[in-house]
């Protein structure tokens, strides 16, 4: 699918990208014939007529427009000679100047602050506008970019791309599940739909890109945070174990003063009891009673592949830990403290040591042995919760319950995000489809091909919406998305 002159023309006057950079780029003594704008055309329709993301491509995608088009832009030039048509050696002029203005002075693996809202910029103005207030939830994830500069010789330093380094990534392929890899990694946070909201198209809307020697989710915090200052409110925000895994001060406690609300994947080091504030133990980022059965606080997910009795099950045991859990009775105030109450106070279990909760009937949970000596937790009617507490794994519901897993399922919005650009039969953004190096000339080449993605998927989106709204007026079933057949492979013992 390309792109429309006019849809791209309007994505990029909408960033105001072009203006900013072009004010940043010296003033020569000679006219310069290509513009900031043009060029950054000229990548989108490159990137959208499925060709490797080089500046001949670039060249090409433009000279291949309209003469009425090519003059408008620059392309063609009137010179005291004739016509001029633009050259290789002015595209490759124009685009160093972009990256050297997009560039730190001194390069340290990260973008910087100009460059990020750049890219950002061309995200969001890629966004159609009856989809910028559709919904508030974004899944997050990161991946590899392996770059086109062959690594450093061991015990060296010295490659045509100094910005890169080493990292490791995971593939789901036959062989080894783990590789290391000479590049970047970049972060996308998609839109997915609300918990209760209609769908919506999975949307590229902020994108982070750092050397493999930083971390990824501080990249991406400080993007993310920064969006309630451009009129952008955050909600949900959907992360693997990944992210959950980070320091609190690196991801879970940034993103909450901007207003965000966590669904998360926890860490398996990070899940079950992990010490106990005022006697109460401190589990899945929750506090629970301290005669809680200790099979249910080491509770985790089901399986992958669980049935539906398993799943049935576990749900069960996840509600019965829900009871165990010390209420939460007041908001957070401006120092993120909060209040909690004893879940027999509360009329959720009975227990010996709160009389008023024995008159409850007998479905609910029952403290055989409370504790000989009772804790604050269990001696007073209230406890405060300071804001250190559980703070990395502290999340919008009870982890692991059914309430978490259907939440958490919208997460997958970010890995067909990474899919649909790195798919060879399209946006292609493995090795050797950018032969550009430096992270400056990445990040920009990455976030036109996100901007690219992002109006494959809206058209994609709204042909189908029509398509439900033709078959719902003919009185026929609604089109579903076909379920990829999985083909199980012949053990080498096998007869052919």
């Amino acid at each position: 699918m390309s792109i429309p002159l006019a849809v791209a023309e309007g994505i990029i006057d909408r960033s105001r990208a072009a203006p900013r950079i072009e004010a940043l780029l010296p003033a020569g003594v000679r006219h310069r014939q290509l513009q900031v704008r043009t060029i950054l055309l000229g990548m989108l329709l490159a990137l959208a007529s499925r060709r490797p993301a080089h500046l001949t491509e670039v060249r090409a995608a433009l000279i291949a427009l309209p003469e009425a088009g090519q003059v408008r832009l620059g392309v063609i030039e009137a010179w005291k000679t004739g016509p001029h048509l633009l050259t290789y050696r002015q595209v490759e002029h124009t685009h160093r100047l972009v990256v050297k203005a997009l560039s730190k002075d001194h390069p340290d693996g990260a973008p910087s602050q100009i460059l990020t809202r750049t890219c950002n910029d061309l995200l969001e103005a890629s966004i159609a506008a009856q989809y910028k207030q559709a919904s508030r939830a974004l899944a997050v994830d990161w991946t590899d970019l392996e770059t086109f500069s062959r690594p450093p010789a061991r015990g060296t330093s010295d490659c045509a791309d100094p910005e890169a380094s080493w990292g490791h990534r995971t593939s789901n392929l036959p062989g080894p599940k783990g590789e290391l890899f000479y590049g970047y990694y970049p972060s996308a946070a998609t839109m997915v739909c609300e918990e209760t909201g209609p769908q919506v198209p999975e949307l590229a809307r902020r994108m982070a890109m750092v050397s493999c020697h930083l971390d990824p989710a501080r990249a991406m915090a400080a993007v993310l945070t920064r969006m309630p200052h451009d009129g952008i409110p955050l909600g949900d925000i959907l992360d693997d174990s990944g992210y959950a895994h980070r320091i609190a001060e690196a991801w879970a406690i940034p993103l909450r003063h901007a207003g965000a609300q966590l669904i998360q994947d926890l860490h398996p080091s990070d899940r079950g009891p992990q010490g106990t504030h005022h006697g109460a133990i401190i589990a899945n980022g929750n506090l629970y009673c301290p005669a809680t059965p200790r099979p249910l606080l080491q509770l985790g997910p089901p399986a992958r592949g669980a049935t539906a009795g398993q799943a049935a099950a576990h749900d069960q045991q996840a509600a019965e830990l829900a009871r165990h859990k010390l209420g939460k009775i007041t908001t957070d105030d401006a120092g993120g403290y909060h209040r909690v109450m004893c879940p027999a106070a509360l009329g959720k279990i009975r227990c010996p040591l709160r009389p008023v909760s024995m008159t409850l009937d007998r479905i609910r949970p029952e403290i055989l042995t409370p504790p000989k000596h009772p804790p604050a937790c269990c001696a007073q009617q209230t406890i405060t919760v300071p804001p250190d507490i559980a703070a990395k794994t502290r999340q919008k519901h009870d982890y692991p319950s059914a309430a978490h897993r259907r939440s958490y399922a919208r997460r997958t919005g970010a890995e067909r995000t990474f899919a649909t650009i790195k798919d060879t039969a399209s946006t292609n953004i493995n090795r050797g489809r950018c032969r550009l190096m430096g992270l400056a000339p990445l990040h920009l080449w990455l976030a036109c091909a996100l901007v690219v993605r992002n109006q494959r998927i809206l058209g994609a989106f709204t042909q189908r919406q029509a398509d439900n709204a033709r078959r719902a007026a003919a009185g026929l079933p609604l089109k579903t998305r076909k379920r990829r057949r999985r083909t199980t492979l012949a053990s080498p013992a096998a007869p052919p």
